[in-house]
């Protein structure tokens, strides 16, 4: 593959995978009562609070990937909060058969994209194309 279009794939890439994330974050404090509430019924303690916690880690890891800021460890934070929620509060198997699918579908996703963060943390271990550059590993 040319250099330019690898460069342009991965640029496109990030921003569209760490823009995303990022911007799902802005919610977290848009919406911060209502996901307090659905976070409570999930029986999560301190809903509020974790709300806005993962709200924070949605929007650094997210701009961290995008712009290349300790893409690493903003991409490994990602994978990680991705899989806890996933298991947390889209616990498929526990719930009403008339949730089961959304349920399903939502830790299905959540898994997935722990999966291409990891991609991306592990493509962010050499030099990246235009990142401003710091990365700790």
């Amino acid at each position: 593959m040319a250099p330019e279009l690898n460069v342009v794939l991965l640029v496109a890439g990030r921003v569209l995978f760490g823009g995303v994330l990022a911007f799902t974050g802005l919610s977290h404090f848009t919406q911060t009562e209502q996901m307090a509430g659905y976070a409570e019924y999930k029986g999560l303690p301190a809903p509020r609070f974790s709300v806005l916690a993962s709200g924070g880690l949605l929007i650094l890891g997210g701009l961290g990937v995008t712009v290349g800021v300790f893409p690493v460890v903003a991409a490994v934070a990602l994978a990680v909060f991705l899989i806890v929620s996933a298991v947390a509060m889209h616990d498929f198997w526990a719930v009403p058969d008339e949730d089961r699918q959304d349920e399903l579908n939502s830790f299905l996703k959540n898994v997935t994209l722990a999966g291409g963060a990891l991609v991306v943390a592990a493509s962010a271990t050499g030099t990246w194309a235009l990142s401003v550059g710091i990365s700790p590993l």
